[in-house]
């Protein structure tokens, strides 16, 4: 049997973060509404890690990893999954899924100004457009008065973009970090670890524990995606990707992300948006447009 080539197992991985994660906002909204966020976040990367490695054995994968190794993906899971994804759960009980995949559309841009500060990189004519339209894109979105009126709401929105940083600082960190070479080993170890943090967590915050034999066949069945598709599938791809194109390139899943979570939240759970919101998302992504689409600098 043929092997996939490079460039085949680079577009499935594209298609795995773009629309698996773009519908993970819907299942992560599902099931907040009936579990703890920190508490669903640990049970979701630890039964995906224990099936990563359960597979990873079959297929003869080595496991073995070395300190640094171990440090930068406890690293990375942190930032990627207990931050990233644990707490952005959490602030999804203040906010529609749709309106926070917009707000997580703005990950071109945090990359592209981490990039600045961390490689020194000139940004060129489109990157400072794009970045212009950015910041005009998230005022639009933030400054709608239904939502200033609502503290909740707010918070949610402020601890949404510091999830977004924290996501772009590891996207930054790992395209050069040295983890575990085989991409599904090492998000195995990066959930692993992620998956007990969130569950020291939980409990330190005192959240309540319940088997998943208690969960609506709703819960189980969005827990049973998220772990599959969103945690073994999409985040191996992500991965993959990481190493494979350029950290901006990985990025543009932020093009998609909000059309997906947008029509897939007014499709199963009634979610509107006001035209403040849609416009607002049209300046954003146009930015994203022209943040990633700018001439890449050949080394002299």
């Amino acid at each position: 049997m043929q092997k996939p080539s490079p460039k085949s197992l680079i577009v499935i991985a594209f298609i795995g973060i773009y629309l698996i994660w773009g519908s993970t906002y819907l299942l992560n909204k599902i099931s907040v509404t009936e579990l703890p966020p920190l508490f669903l976040a640990s049970v979701r990367f630890f039964i995906a890690s224990i099936l990563i490695f359960c597979i990873a054995k079959i297929l003869k994968f080595s496991l073995k990893i070395t300190k640094k190794q171990l440090l930068n993906s406890a690293l990375v899971g942190f930032l990627f999954l207990v931050y990233g994804n644990g707490v952005f759960v959490w602030a999804l009980k203040y906010i529609d899924s749709g309106f926070g995949a917009l707000l997580a559309s703005t990950q071109p841009l945090f990359v592209l100004l981490l990039m600045r500060l961390i490689d020194k990189k000139k940004m060129q004519a489109k990157s400072l457009i794009g970045v212009a339209l950015g910041i005009i894109g998230m005022y639009l979105l933030v400054s709608q008065k239904e939502l200033i009126t609502n503290e909740e709401t707010l918070l949610g929105i402020f601890m949404i973009f510091t999830c977004v940083l924290g996501w772009s600082y590891g996207s930054v960190y790992v395209s050069k970090a040295d983890v575990p070479k085989n991409y599904f080993v090492s998000t195995g170890y990066q959930m692993i670890i992620a998956s007990v943090l969130l569950a020291l967590a939980s409990l330190s915050l005192g959240e309540s524990w319940s088997s998943p034999l208690s969960w609506s066949p709703r819960v189980q069945l969005a827990m049973l995606a998220l772990i599959t598709f969103g945690s073994i599938g999409a985040f191996t791809a992500f991965n993959f990707l990481l190493k494979q194109v350029s950290t901006e390139k990985v990025a543009t899943s932020a093009y998609v992300n909000p059309i997906v979570a947008m029509f897939l939240g007014w499709y199963v759970l009634d979610e509107t948006l006001s035209t403040q919101s849609i416009i607002a998302a049209a300046v954003l992504l146009t930015g994203v447009y022209f943040i990633t689409s700018r001439k890449r600098e050949i080394p002299k």
